[in-house]
């Protein structure tokens, strides 16, 4: 994801990192040619003129942006949805890293070790959430916070925030039963799990159910056919401005239906979708900052940087 400063409307202009423009600068460069050979041969298509009224597009395009405004807001709905679920995650893992050092009995340094050891397991519940995600392994920081024997048990799984959650359970199991957390704060820190389980689902709903393809498919046929027909409708009317003018409206409606297959699959590895490896440093940053684990300096980016 690209996260940048605000800059001045002239930098805008010409920012290239984010933009979908290097997405359909092949397809706005043939419609520019194609709109160019239009004004040359006058609208005819060998000796036939091609009548078409500006109304008509003036129509059809209302329509047409009504219904990209339809699409745009079901695939922002999806990638606001996901945000929300993570950002519930960035609050329910430092509860929970709360909850295991205020309530849970510390008397002795091996269980101070084991609470950072949880700890630890929690974080790579985030991080194993995200690579589920994004249909990667992650097996890099699973061997970084997990035990060999907890990385073995993983093995071949599909599900593995399932199974981290449950590693974490039965932590909470062990301590009940040899006294360091009482059957009603341990019933507070399931109902946190739950919640880890909650979101996990909902990240999945979300992965596991794109927007409709007909829906994809109509709007990418309308706005490409509007664009190749505009020319027609336009030479007569604009002269040599008509392929600029095509060019402005084409890359209007073609960057918008672009953004819209974008953010909404918002979980993947594109500039504009979200940003879940920094999440998942921050999660650990912050869970690490409490339990007191040495870590590295978490930095922020001062312009940009792709997630």
């Amino acid at each position: 994801m690209i996260v940048r400063q605000r800059t001045n409307w002239l930098k805008m202009l010409f920012i290239w990192r984010g933009s979908v423009l290097k997405k359909i600068i092949v397809q706005l460069i043939t419609i520019t040619l194609f709109s160019i050979g239009v004004y040359f041969f006058k609208g005819k298509i060998y000796d036939y003129k091609v009548h078409l009224n500006p109304t008509i597009f003036t129509l059809i395009g209302l329509a047409l942006a009504i219904f990209m405004g339809f699409c745009n807001s079901a695939s922002y709905d999806r990638f606001w949805e996901g945000r929300k679920l993570w950002g519930l995650l960035v609050i329910e893992t430092r509860s929970l890293t709360r909850q295991i050092f205020s309530f849970v009995d510390d008397s002795s340094s091996q269980t101070l070790d084991e609470k950072r050891e949880i700890v630890k397991m929690i974080s790579a519940f985030s991080w194993s959430l995200n690579y589920q995600l994004r249909d990667k392994s992650g097996t890099e920081h699973l061997t970084r916070l997990l035990s060999p024997e907890q990385v073995e048990q993983l093995k071949n799984k599909k599900f593995i925030p399932s199974i981290i959650l449950g590693f974490i359970a039965d932590w909470l199991k062990e301590q009940n039963r040899k006294g360091n957390i009482d059957t009603i704060v341990m019933t507070s820190m399931d109902q946190q799990l739950n919640q880890f389980s909650n979101i996990s689902g909902g990240c999945e709903r979300i992965y596991n159910t794109p927007l409709p393809f007909a829906y994809s498919v109509l709007l990418h046929r309308t706005v490409y056919l509007y664009c190749f027909w505009l020319p027609f409708g336009l030479v007569d009317s604009l002269g040599w401005m008509m392929p600029l003018i095509v060019l402005l409206i084409s890359y209007t409606f073609i960057a918008l239906d672009a953004i819209i297959q974008e953010i909404g699959e918002p979980f993947g590895e594109e500039e504009n979708d979200l940003a879940l490896n920094s999440i998942c440093r921050t999660i650990e940053f912050s869970i690490f900052e409490q339990a007191g684990i040495p870590q590295n300096e978490l930095k922020k980016p001062d312009t940009y940087f792709v997630d």
